[in-house]
């Protein structure tokens, strides 16, 4: 058991972190889970100047780390007691397993960047696990399977059956599994399915479940083609932790700064709370010692140094969001190269740009060093599956460089451990096809960017991590960290770039796919917000839109959602179009053409609702809301 004596009431930060947030009142936006709850810090970054959207995504980002405050809303934080007794807990799993890997396996489960995180965290381990001559105790499931790594794959995370059918594929022939199951908002079908099954079969699964809402906020509304809401399953499993048999790990983290976007906050949070507990319990077990309650907070103390080293580089971070905004606003690309998992990371930024922003997958893309083989993805190259799925330098190189234009922006992203004449090489061929080629270089101290690399590039981002002394597990967190300064790096060049060419109102992504039922509901949502109509007007509008009708027949009406996400999956500008038949009582074909005629989403938005007598700032939307919440 922890010794909670030890958890002092207020913790020392590394960092500072903002002051308690109006999301934490009780009646601030009551009818939504805290994921979905827009956050007062961004509610009008659309407006905002680069450097002043870097500045608020690092006060979004350091709500992390906030505590309890007993005076509001009694969030369940980070550094909670609560929260610690349960790492401690699932680490004591986590060591159990490690000592029988024949049999035993710790499954890691997640939909888009949820799973995307899961398969980063199962490939690295096994590595640490590799270098340690030991066997591989971790596998990964991603709903879609590997293409989803690359590709949006929204419309698999609805399939409860889906997610129970992989489960047991990956676990066949095991007799203890710790499966871990990744969901931000506590709503994903497919993860709720493979918790349902550990569940019924608690002599071989111990389920761990992850996300950011309370259980009473966790989605509950019956899942198509199942018996079961997600709460359901949730509450069924507090139930079982009292046993210690499973447990849920859902400390509140804040509103992501784009509302929703669980790409975000929920992907860090998700890193710094997993890899705190299983490098807690490699070093306790390497060591033969006890895992404590400082242990886990010396390890999750670590990660505020990240946010605290990576937003010390805020002007050049805005610099770049400023390059990549008036890339995408003039029609151009954005493309990563990276390699080893900061790799990946570019890969994994770059596939979350298409159903957060409507993006076609050609507007962002990451490329890897040595491709699949550097992946080390469970089903291999996929390379023949389409152009979407070309990965490598090399693919870089022959597919993509000589299409580059001079409104491109090219992002590198290594470290000085890595080939730096094939860094500079490489620079140096794409530098013939744009100035606009920049780096993030993550160094040691001691180590320095050389003058030829630096005069390669337009700018040089040097992150300056410490030298590591400690064990070999020492070496995997550095490596952690860096990945994590890259995450919040890369989401604020593709959050930021996006928000410039408009695509973003207020916080909310107005221009989001409608790929599957968290997503159709989120849309309708967005509706409602800036429309104040009811839910069903709102669903009619934006069934007009999906279906480019202005009659909606009952056969329509009455379908399953996944039906209208399968044909929105393949649409663009769907909500868009919603928000002006709502705001404009027109036909979809006007709403459609005055969508087009003007490029710029927000701006075609602001128009119609600011025309006269509609005009709606931001503090106004917000007192209705308060409104309707009373």
């Amino acid at each position: 058991m922890i010794n909670t004596m030890f958890v002092p009431q207020k913790q020392k930060h590394i960092m500072e972190t903002p002051d308690m947030g109006k999301w934490e009142l009780a009646g601030y936006e009551a009818a939504l889970p805290v994921t979905e709850k827009s956050n007062p810090i961004t509610r009008e970054i659309d407006k905002a100047d680069p450097v002043q959207i870097v500045h608020l995504l690092k006060e979004c980002d350091a709500e992390i780390f906030q505590e309890e405050d007993d005076t509001l809303v009694n969030y369940k934080r980070l550094y909670s007691a609560s929260v610690l007794q349960t790492m401690m807990d699932v680490t004591k799993k986590v060591e159990a397993i490690l000592k029988d890997p024949e049999h035993s396996l710790i499954i890691l489960s997640g939909c888009g960047t949820s799973g995307r995180l899961a398969f980063l965290l199962a490939t690295s381990f096994n590595k640490l696990l590799k270098g340690l001559h030991k066997n591989p105790s971790y596998a990964y499931i991603i709903a879609g399977g590997d293409k989803a790594i690359l590709t949006s794959q929204e419309a698999s995370e609805d399939n409860p059956h889906l997610g129970v059918e992989a489960l047991k594929r990956v676990c066949a022939g095991k007799k203890k599994v710790l499966f871990i199951g990744i969901s931000c908002g506590l709503s994903a079908p497919f993860i709720a399915g493979q918790l349902d099954f550990c569940l019924n079969n608690l002599d071989v699964f111990t389920p761990v479940l992850v996300g950011f809402n309370p259980v009473n906020m966790a989605r509950n509304e019956i899942i198509e083609g199942w018996h079961l809401t997600f709460r359901q399953v949730a509450e069924k499993m507090e139930e079982v932790q009292e046993t210690r048999r499973a447990f849920i790990l859902n400390p509140a983290v804040g509103p992501e700064g784009i509302s929703g976007s669980s790409r975000m906050k929920g992907g860090s949070a998700t890193k710094i709370i997993l890899e705190s507990l299983l490098l807690a319990a490699h070093k306790a077990t390497s060591n033969n010692k006890e895992v404590t309650a400082k242990n886990l907070l010396d390890w999750m103390k670590t990660y505020e140094k990240v946010h605290k080293i990576t937003y010390s580089q805020g002007k050049m971070i805005a610099a770049m969001v400023k390059q990549a905004g008036t890339s995408l606003e003039k029609m151009g690309r954005i493309y990563y190269i990276g390699w080893q998992t900061l790799g990946v990371m570019g890969i994994i930024d770059a596939s979350e740009c298409v159903p957060t922003f409507g993006t076609d997958f050609s507007d962002v893309r990451g490329f890897i060093n040595k491709g699949y083989k550097e992946m080390a993805n469970r089903e291999g190259d996929l390379t023949s599956r389409g152009p979407e799925f070309e990965i490598s330098h090399e693919d870089f190189m022959k597919n993509v460089l000589p299409d580059v234009t001079e409104n491109d922006t090219v992002v590198f992203i290594f470290t000085l451990d890595d080939d730096l004449l094939e860094i500079e090489k490489l620079a140096n061929q794409v530098k013939n096809k744009t100035p606009n080629l920049h780096a993030i270089s993550h160094v040691t101290t001691g180590q320095y960017v050389s003058a030829n690399i630096k005069k390669t590039f337009a700018s040089v981002m040097s992150m300056t991590w410490p030298i590591v002394f400690f064990e070999y597990e020492g070496f995997f967190l550095q490596k952690f960290q860096r990945e994590l300064s890259t995450k919040w790096i890369l989401n604020a060049i593709s959050t930021g770039g996006h928000i410039l060419k408009g695509k973003i109102y207020f916080n909310h992504m107005i221009d989001l796919k409608v790929s599957n039922s968290k997503l159709f509901r989120r849309a309708v949502a967005i509706l409602q917000r800036f429309t104040s109509r009811s839910p069903i007007i709102c669903q009619e509008a934006l069934l007009k839109s999906i279906y480019e009708t202005d009659d909606l027949s009952d056969e329509i009406r009455n379908v399953a959602i996944s039906t209208h996400t399968t044909l929105a999956a393949t649409k663009f500008k769907v909500v868009p179009t919603a928000l002006v038949l709502l705001t404009r009582n027109c036909s979809v074909a006007e709403a459609m053409s005055r969508i087009q005629a003007k490029p710029v989403v927000r701006e075609t938005i602001d128009r119609y609702l600011t025309a006269p007598g509609r005009k709606r700032t931001a503090d106004q939307i917000e007192m209705q809301r308060d409104e309707e919440n009373e």
